[in-house]
């Protein structure tokens, strides 16, 4: 099994500008739990630790009684600027990254890029050009709900 902490095939990225200052988008996007009130249809937990570098996270995704649960450990955290993650369960495997970059008057792009390990061999390669466009609105459109949320100050 390939070493989750490599970049894979499935690459994914979301940018939004968030209509808030680093620290409080930063201090949002590492509110673990309350990912839950952005991406849809998902649970977030903090399984161990408290939140911060070397904690492990659980992710669950419900969808019609259909599950998938994504597992990873936070291994950086430099506020406000990064967080990353490496993903290691045995659906989603692969290293993520959030960036916020500061912009001037208390605006802040935010970049979400994943690099998924795809299951299936061959299949799963044959297969992402039909499942990227899906996965790449999926996080666009919970990116642009999670600036919502920053800007009207719910969170973090």
């Amino acid at each position: 099994m390939t070493d989750p902490a490599t970049p894979g095939t499935g690459e994914v990225t979301a940018t939004v500008i968030v209509n808030a200052p680093a620290e409080r988008v930063f201090d949002a996007f590492t509110s673990w739990e309350r990912q839950t009130d952005w991406i849809p249809f998902t649970t977030v937990r903090v399984v161990s630790g408290d939140g911060g570098e070397g904690s492990v996270i659980e992710a669950v995704t419900s969808v019609r009684g259909a599950s998938l649960r994504d597992e990873m450990r936070v291994v950086k955290l430099d506020r406000p600027y990064e967080v990353r993650v490496v993903h290691f369960g045995k659906m989603l495997r692969g290293p993520g990254v959030m960036r916020c970059t500061p912009m001037g008057s208390g605006r802040t792009q935010v970049v979400w890029h994943e690099w998924f390990h795809l299951p299936a061999g061959v299949a799963g390669k044959l297969a992402w050009p039909l499942l990227w466009p899906g996965s790449k609105l999926a996080l666009t459109k919970a990116l642009k709900r999670f600036a919502r949320i920053v800007e009207q100050g719910l969170l973090p």
